[in-house]
């Protein structure tokens, strides 16, 4: 199924000049995966502190564009810049759930959102992922397939926190984009161990 994630090749080539000077700079592609992890931590940690404060809300998408630019970059450094270790692949993974739940999980402190649907979904987005990397321990690639991949849980939280902290207040709207967040991402998990199966048959 189609995933934001496709658009992937296209966004790294955007960025493969800044890449190419942090190279050059002396930056790592480990130090770019924890500072994108940083960042997770500060937004969510604010939302999380005034929670009431709907204006906050805009720093959501923000942050979100500026980790999905580390996240390319950080792979871009370790493919084209042999910087590649298993420190690294252990930093990817692990530093990608945990930015998820530090920026979505927050979410559940705000008011008029449903704080379990926020919930549920967080965790069937860390079962996706998970679904993800188990393909590799029965002998298949890493699977990335949708419909509700990282970045299209990135779109959907970033789509209703834009929405809600432009003044547009939540309620039956951002619930149903929740609720279908979370069917979707149950989709995903099924079809992600069905083709990692498939695979290594």
């Amino acid at each position: 199924m189609a995933s934001i994630y496709q658009l992937k090749p296209a966004f790294q080539n955007l960025l493969r000049p800044v890449t190419n000077g942090l190279a050059g700079a002396g930056i790592t592609a480990n130090q770019v995966t924890l500072a994108a992890l940083i960042l997770s931590c500060l937004v969510g940690g604010a939302i999380a502190w005034q929670p009431q404060n709907y204006s906050l809300l805009l720093l959501l998408p923000l942050a979100l564009f500026v980790r999905m630019a580390l996240n390319a970059i950080d792979g871009m450094l370790a493919r084209e810049h042999h910087m590649q270790s298993r420190l690294g692949a252990i930093l990817n993974e692990l530093g990608d759930v945990a930015s998820d739940t530090a920026l979505y999980l927050p979410l559940a402190l705000v008011p008029e959102f449903d704080s379990r649907l926020i919930v549920l979904l967080v965790v069937l987005g860390l079962m996706v992922e998970m679904t993800g990397v188990i393909a590799v321990q029965i002998g298949a690639a890493r699977n990335y397939a949708g419909p509700m991949g990282k970045s299209d849980r990135a779109f959907l939280f970033g789509l209703v926190a834009l929405l809600s902290g432009s003044g547009i207040e939540p309620g039956l709207w951002s619930t149903a984009l929740f609720a279908s967040g979370s069917l979707l991402s149950a989709v995903t998990i099924i079809n992600r161990a069905r083709q990692a199966l498939a695979e290594a048959r």
